[in-house]
């Protein structure tokens, strides 16, 4: 059965699916009571799923999505390759093993060419965090697996393709997804480009891909892992700003999950930094998730590394989401308690 979600913005933390007593205690401590995690084939099936779900259970928290690195950016699916039915199989398994499990959504992803990045950079006090810079030569990974310029897989492919593979893939998910009871959020591609290595990222790349991608899915079960980072990343390319999106998305309630981080400029070149460090005010994005009642989790996400410690920037992090949304919580209660 799956769990009953608490209504409103909750703060979640992402985790192993394998924590310490450490790792639990930490988490609760920071007042956090959802978890997203994820694993890789090897691991992956009902079994495992709800013997995470109990573990996190009997420490208090609740998993709120589950991922799996080998369906997530699968360019079988993306390009049509040889093995794209076999991917697809493997996705629908998971989405099944999920519902079974207690487990009511998961993110994807549709990059052919992984996430690219350059060189890391510092941030504010010689923290260490991702960074692309476009004249640099970055390259493209995922899994293990690097992708690079001019051409990741061989050959140039066509918007028409890749809407079509799109198609094919979603007309396939979206009925194991509503059986499941399983809600699946699609990441914006990064970074946000018309095209990289010879493959159009004409989806996930813009407003306007995305309200398209959801009109072709027509589901209750599809929606959006909505990534400021990533929005922030492509700056005007994304057609329209963060907090129009959100608004647009939101009152279709097509938000499930957001990634609650800041660059410091969009490309092309960024560097992502703290939340209270970017072009972004992050209040404002806290606060129109409140305005349109988002019902979902705001997590961490790509968090800068603090003195070597990856737990600091985290927690860090969690603590100013936690005043931002007690912020935003009072004033949009006090402003509609005015509206006549």
């Amino acid at each position: 059965m799956l769990p009953t979600i608490e209504p409103g913005i909750k703060i979640c933390a992402q985790m192993s699916p394998e924590p310490t007593e450490d790792d639990l205690k930490w988490v609760k401590q920071m007042g956090v009571d959802y978890v997203v995690t994820g694993t890789d084939a090897t691991k992956s099936s009902y079994e495992y799923y709800a013997s995470r779900r109990k573990l996190f259970a009997d420490h208090g928290l609740t998993i709120y999505g589950f991922g799996n690195r080998d369906v997530h950016n699968m360019d079988a699916v993306t390009l049509n390759l040889p093995n794209r039915d076999a991917k697809v199989a493997q996705y629908k398994q998971h989405i099944r093993d999920l519902g079974k499990a207690g487990i009511p959504y998961t993110t994807y992803a549709h990059m052919a060419n992984g996430i690219w990045s350059s060189a890391r950079e510092e941030t504010r006090g010689g923290a260490s965090a991702r960074a692309l810079d476009l004249s640099k030569s970055p390259r493209g990974h995922w899994n293990g697996t690097y992708y690079e310029e001019p051409l990741s897989h061989g050959r140039r492919y066509t918007e028409e393709e890749i809407w079509d593979n799109y198609r094919s893939f979603i007309e396939e998910v979206v009925p194991v997804a509503e059986e499941a009871g399983v809600k699946i959020g699609f990441h914006p591609d990064d970074p946000p480009q018309p095209e990289l290595a010879g493959v159009p990222r004409c989806i996930l790349s813009s407003h306007d891909g995305y309200q398209r991608a959801l009109d072709i899915a027509d589901s209750p079960n599809i929606g959006i892992c909505f990534c400021v980072g990533c929005w922030l990343e492509g700056g005007p390319l994304m057609g329209k700003g963060v907090l129009e999106s959100i608004q647009e998305f939101g009152r279709q309630g097509k938000i499930y999950k957001v990634h609650f981080r800041n660059v410091d400029q969009p490309l092309p070149h960024f560097v992502e930094t703290y939340i209270n460090n970017g072009y972004m005010d992050m209040y404002k994005v806290m606060k129109v998730l409140r305005q349109i009642d988002f019902d979902g989790v705001v997590i961490p996400d790509h968090v800068p590394v603090m003195a070597g410690d990856p737990r600091l920037g985290t927690a860090y992090t969690i603590g100013w989401m936690q005043a931002l949304l007690q912020r935003a919580e009072e004033e949009v209660a006090a402003e509609r308690q005015a509206q006549p």
